[in-house]
């Protein structure tokens, strides 16, 4: 499935760290920041990861949230969340559904071998659920300022 600029974001019930779950069309009202990342614990995600705890206050002060997404279990996720005091939702995927339903699990190529995985993929999700920006094939230096200038204009 493919999804664009102006659909409405698919809904998606996840399990989360801490034993919790977290359901897109119950943060109706506020933006949301989803970012799709390949794997805990891997240095790009890492960065990534850190890179919006920093900014999580000046995402809260525009009421936004924001949730990590990868196949990892819930465990890993506490385990991941816990080495670095990430301050926001990590939900798991492993079931693979959401990731195709937003299109980020892609044929992907490392040292001429092909494999499927998750593309790092971010988008932001207006107050009624519509996709508002996509980014895709991201880069993660300077990435999470972008997504914060993009929630500011909303």
């Amino acid at each position: 499935m493919s999804i664009s600029v102006g659909d409405k974001a698919p809904d998606f019930d996840l399990p989360t760290d801490g034993g919790g779950h977290v359901k897109l069309s119950d943060l109706k009202g506020k933006p949301v920041v989803i970012y799709f990342y390949p794997k805990d614990m891997t240095p790009g995600c890492t960065t990534e990861s850190c890179d919006f705890r920093d900014q999580h206050p000046n995402f809260a002060a525009v009421n936004a949230e924001i949730i990590g997404i990868s196949k990892d279990s819930a465990t890993r996720h506490d385990k991941f969340k816990a080495k670095y005091d990430l301050n926001f939702t990590l939900a798991s995927d492993e079931e693979n559904d959401t990731c195709e339903r937003y299109g980020v699990w892609v044929e992907k190529s490392m040292y001429g071998k092909k494999y499927m995985g998750i593309e790092r993929t971010t988008l932001v999700i207006d107050g009624e659920g519509v996709i508002r920006n996509i980014w895709s094939k991201v880069k993660v230096k300077g990435h999470v300022d972008e997504v914060l200038a993009a929630v500011k204009a909303l």
